[in-house]
């Protein structure tokens, strides 16, 4: 899983950058902001609007969820706190975990290289033993001009 999850990580920007507008299916829910929404019965189980999406960013979903103490510290700098009331990077791919082990989906980070590459660099970092809160200070700093403001992720 760890080299695997390295070589998500380096071509994530390969496939998407940016932020984009999103292809309604019926299947889904659509927010209010264009995100989809869908339920699964578990983090194991990924929605319906990752079929066709390439493996690594699949890979970083799981891995997203699986890291979730993490990336609800790192705060995510493509603009989605403004337009899509995310709170940190967490958000960009998991709407909410329920108690009894349902996980809602959101769809955002599979259209938004910024939070796929916060994500990723993350977790890789993570996975290398870095302390969360020399992450956060990592990113912080790497996304501080150029980018959009970040989310309102509190501070370490």
């Amino acid at each position: 899983m760890k080299n695997r999850f390295i070589i998500a990580t380096l071509t994530a920007g390969l496939f998407l950058t940016g932020c984009g507008s999103s292809e309604s299916e019926e299947a889904h829910v659509e927010h209010a902001n264009g995100d989809l929404r869908e339920e699964t019965v578990s983090p194991e189980v990924l929605p319906g609007f990752m079929d066709e999406k390439p493996e690594n960013v699949q890979n970083i979903y799981l891995a997203a969820v699986q890291h979730r103490d993490l990336l609800e510290s790192i705060p995510c700098y493509c603009g989605c706190g403004d337009h899509a009331g995310h709170k940190d990077n967490y958000d960009c791919f998991v709407h909410e975990n329920r108690d009894d082990g349902r996980i809602t989906w959101d769809d955002h980070g599979t259209k938004c290289g910024v939070c796929l590459e916060i994500a990723a660099s993350s977790i890789n970092d993570y996975q290398q033993g870095k302390s969360i809160k020399k992450i956060r200070a990592d990113i912080d700093k790497a996304y501080e001009n150029g980018y959009a403001e970040p989310t309102p992720t509190p501070a370490l």
